[in-house]
C-alpha cells in the first residue's frame, strides 16, 4: 500500500468521523420544536435519496457489448463487460439514458456501479458485468453503452462488439518520468521509463512538489499522481 493511498484513506476516515460526530443520537423522542421523522412508507427526502446514490459512479471502461435473443419469442438481453479501477466496486447495472423511442433507433445506456468509499492503490483492474432485459417488441435497432472514459456501439441486434486494445492502467508507473500533454520527454531517458499523459485515458490529477492541495473531493475514476523534484512518479492512487 503506497503512502498516497494511506494519506487519502486517512482523509476519508477523518471526514467520516466528523460526519458521525455531528449526527444526532438515535432513539428517543425528537427534540422539542424539531422536525419529526417521516411516516412509514413515505418516499425518501431529496437529501436521503442523494445519500443512497452518492457512491454510484460510471465504471472506468467498457470492454464489450452483446445482445442475445431468447428463443420462442423470448426477450433480448443486453450484456456489457467492463473494467473498474479496483476490486472494491459492486452492484453493477445498466441505466437507460434514452427516453421513449429514439429517432436513430439507438438505446443509450450508462454502465455504472457502487464505487469504493475510500481510495484504492494501483493494481490490476477488476472485470465487471451487467445485464439488462429489454421489453418485448422494443423499438431499438442498436445499443450504445457508455463508461466514464469510452462508449461502445453495437450496431446490430442481436450481435456482439468488443474493444481489443486497452489503455495503460498505470500499474507500473511508480519511479518513471511523467510527461504532461504537450511537454518534451527528458533527454537520454529510455522510452520504457516514461509515462505520457496522452497515453492515459483516465482523468489524471498531478501533484507537483511545490504545490498545495486546495481540496480533496474523491473521484474513484481519477488517477492522482505525486511527482518528485526531478519529475518522476513518486506515488499514485485511484482516489
Amino acid at each position: 500500500m503506497t503512502r498516497l493511498f494511506t494519506t487519502v484513506s486517512l482523509i476519508a476516515l477523518l471526514a467520516a468521523g466528523v460526519a458521525v460526530a455531528q449526527s444526532p443520537p438515535t432513539g428517543g423522542p425528537p427534540p422539542s420544536g424539531g422536525q419529526s421523522s417521516p411516516e412509514a412508507g413515505a418516499p425518501p427526502s431529496e437529501s436521503e435519496d442523494q445519500a443512497t446514490t452518492a457512491s454510484t459512479w460510471p465504471i472506468a471502461y467498457v470492454v464489450s457489448v452483446e445482445v442475445v435473443r431468447g428463443g420462442h419469442g423470448g426477450r433480448d438481453i443486453v450484456i456489457a463487460h467492463g473494467l473498474t479501477t479496483s476490486g472494491g466496486w459492486s452492484q453493477p447495472r445498466l441505466i437507460p439514458i434514452t427516453q421513449g423511442k429514439p429517432i436513430d433507433g439507438v438505446l443509450d445506456l450508462l454502465f455504472e456501479a457502487a464505487a469504493p468509499t475510500s481510495p484504492a492503490p494501483l493494481g490490476t483492474f477488476m472485470d465487471i458485468d451487467a445485464m439488462l432485459p429489454l421489453g418485448h417488441d422494443h423499438p431499438y435497432k442498436a445499443v450504445r453503452v457508455r463508461s466514464a472514459t469510452n462508449a461502445l456501439n453495437l450496431k446490430e441486434i442481436p450481435g456482439y462488439h468488443e474493444v481489443r486494445k486497452l489503455k495503460n492502467d498505470c500499474t507500473k508507473c511508480i519511479g518513471k518520468y511523467f510527461v504532461a500533454k504537450g511537454a518534451t520527454a527528458p533527454a537520454g531517458v529510455p522510452a520504457d521509463q516514461i509515462v505520457k499523459e496522452e497515453d492515459l485515458i483516465w482523468h489524471v490529477r498531478v501533484i507537483k512538489p511545490t504545490e498545495g492541495i486546495p481540496s480533496y473531493t474523491l473521484d474513484p475514476n481519477r488517477l492522482t499522481i505525486v511527482l518528485t523534484e526531478d519529475g518522476r512518479i513518486a506515488d499514485a492512487a485511484w482516489d
